[in-house]
């Protein structure tokens, strides 16, 4: 339940806090006082998508802040939780939420769950839960067939719903199944070129048989193979120094003699010592490295001009390779993956074969799926029908009857069923699809009384309307602000108005008022009550606050109201 909403700059509206409060709140004004301002600022907090031009002329941005009486554990405790935020207990289960929304002349947003930062899409979770509000363009949305189905879809959800997502499971994989089967056939000519372009480049690689890093390796080697001379000689000269050849004095013998001249003196001075076992792993280190010197002369005499050739023959292929894929790396992904696309590919026919089969078998999954989904929609479509009719009859038409219509149409991810609300408003009358045959003032009735038929399967504690009452007057408006008054005996109303006959039953009476300088129109609101409340409802009815005759028209109204002894 909205417990109060304080408004600032959005729109007309200055500065504003609603007291609201269980039972049934009316909120009027004077054409263009904000009224709807109201519903926006509702709107903006239950996670409306924001823009900059609710932002009051001249001011840097609007806010939102509303506080909600929601019990201290449950789904909406849990799912602030989740958001970092917190609820207040006030005592016997209940909690107070704190939601905000601030929205700037450049159109940014900012959102707040329970005293921390979070997404707007925490508002829409939340108001799943917290409110449904039906706006003025409701009545229009009440004439398409999309909207039909879903106001049938919700009333009937716990039969419909898992059905409905049954068939959209199966709906999704048919369509699937087909779109593989279009793209096979439709690409045909390309699958084909892209085979046997993958089957030649497969073959080449197969041929040149590449090695990781080869390429890199065999550069290397022909460096070394064109240099087989100067490598020689350097290699040589370094093996004579180690180890003597010539008149070069052999360094190992060098190496041996000082580390005996060391060892004779080391008792004298063992610092000497640590010397000398230097020089014998130097000794060491040279007779090998001499040893390695050797293994590579002779192997640089086995290279000859014909290795050379050979490498630079081998170098040349992978280098093919390399041009024709960007990398030696690419070529081997190609070689390693390659044959899988290729058998996919080739395996067209057989494929097309298997995914039409699965199709069929698909297909006839969907069907079924559609059957019992358009089943448990004429059956909830019956009761829907029954319930709506009862309702019409409270809200001023007694004779009015309305079936609610499903018949067969096209596929689509909500079924294959068209629903059309029918009514009869007379007698003899032939049901005509609402759509065509309501007038504004029925088809707001229809549209309450679908509305408060649904609200009995939910679970949602507020529901705003926004002028519901259009098109209506009279005894009509009597019997819907009668209704909305039964319906606040269960759940929060909240009802933006024009009509006095409906106000007239509200057990909270709140009026946006305009006020102005000549350049800058500015609202607020205020709670009435007694003769403030009484000069509203004469305005409402005559237009005329101060009118005697419009004063105990309003008084005789508000007290039958108050009674329920009205109608």
């Amino acid at each position: 339940m909205i417990e109060q909403m304080t408004l600032r700059d959005l729109g007309v509206i200055a500065h504003a806090t609603l007291p609201m409060g269980p039972g049934f709140t009316a909120i009027t004004g004077e054409t263009g006082a904000g009224k709807t301002m109201v519903v926006t600022g509702l709107g903006l907090l239950l996670g409306a998508r924001a823009d900059s031009g609710v932002v009051r002329a001249g001011a840097a941005q609007a806010a939102v802040e509303g506080v909600w009486l929601v019990p201290e554990s449950g789904a909406v405790a849990d799912r602030v939780a989740d958001a970092g935020g917190e609820v207040e207990p006030i005592g016997d289960g209940r909690a107070e939420l704190y939601l905000g929304r601030t929205v700037t002349a450049e159109g940014r947003s900012r959102a707040s769950v329970g005293g921390r930062a979070a997404p707007a899409g925490v508002l829409a979770e939340l108001a799943e839960q917290l409110v449904v509000v039906h706006g003025q363009s409701d009545q229009l949305r009440l004439r398409s067939g999309a909207a039909q189905r879903d106001a049938l879809d919700r009333f009937g959800a716990a039969e419909i719903g898992p059905v409905l997502e049954q068939y959209r499971q199966a709906y999704a994989a048919q369509r699937e199944l087909a779109a593989q089967i279009a793209e096979i056939t439709g690409n045909a000519e390309a699958r084909a070129a892209e085979a046997e372009q993958l089957r030649a480049a497969l073959a080449e690689i197969e041929q040149v048989d590449p090695q990781p890093g080869e390429d890199i390796e065999l550069a290397q080697r022909a460096e070394r193979l064109s240099n087989v001379e100067e490598l020689r000689q350097a290699a040589a000269i370094a093996h004579d120094a180690l180890s003597g050849g010539g008149d070069v004095p052999d360094v190992g013998l060098l190496v041996a003699e000082a580390r005996r001249a060391l060892e004779r003196v080391v008792r004298a001075d063992t610092v000497l010592a640590a010397h000398a076992a230097i020089l014998d792993d130097i000794s060491y280190r040279v007779a090998d490295l001499a040893t390695e010197l050797s293994a590579y002369l002779a192997d640089l005499d086995d290279a000859g001009p014909h290795e050379l050739a050979a490498v630079e023959e081998r170098r040349a292929a992978v280098t093919s390779i390399v041009r024709a894929h960007g990398s030696l790396e690419a070529a081997l992904e190609l070689a390693r993956s390659g044959a899988f696309r290729l058998a996919e590919l080739d395996d067209d026919g057989e494929r097309i074969a298997r995914l039409r089969g699965d199709e069929r078998d698909a297909a006839a999954v969907l069907d079924a799926a559609a059957e019992r989904l358009t089943a448990a929609r004429r059956a909830a479509a019956e009761r829907l029908a029954t319930a709506v009719t009862e309702e019409l009859h409270a809200l001023a038409l007694p004779d009015a009857r309305v079936v609610v219509a499903v018949e067969e149409g096209g596929a689509s991810a909500s079924g294959r069923d068209e629903v059309t609300i029918l009514l009869a408003p007379h007698p003899g009358a032939e049901p005509r699809p609402v759509a065509k045959s309501a007038s504004g003032g029925e088809l707001s009735r229809v549209m309450l009384a679908i509305e408060v038929v649904i609200a009995g399967t939910g679970g949602v504690p507020t529901f705003v309307f926004d002028e519901v009452d259009a098109g209506i007057g009279g005894a009509a408006a009597i019997e819907v602000g009668r209704r909305l008054a039964r319906l606040a005996e269960t759940s929060q109303v909240i009802v933006v108005t024009h009509l006095a006959q409906v106000a007239a039953f509200a057990s909270n009476h709140l009026s946006v008022v305009k006020a102005g300088d000549g350049s800058v129109t500015a609202s607020s609101v205020r709670a009435l009550t007694g003769a403030d409340r009484e000069a509203e409802m004469a305005r409402l009815l005559s237009g005329l606050a101060d009118s005697t005759t419009a004063l105990d028209h309003a008084r005789e109204l508000l007290s039958l109201g108050h009674s329920g002894l009205i109608g």
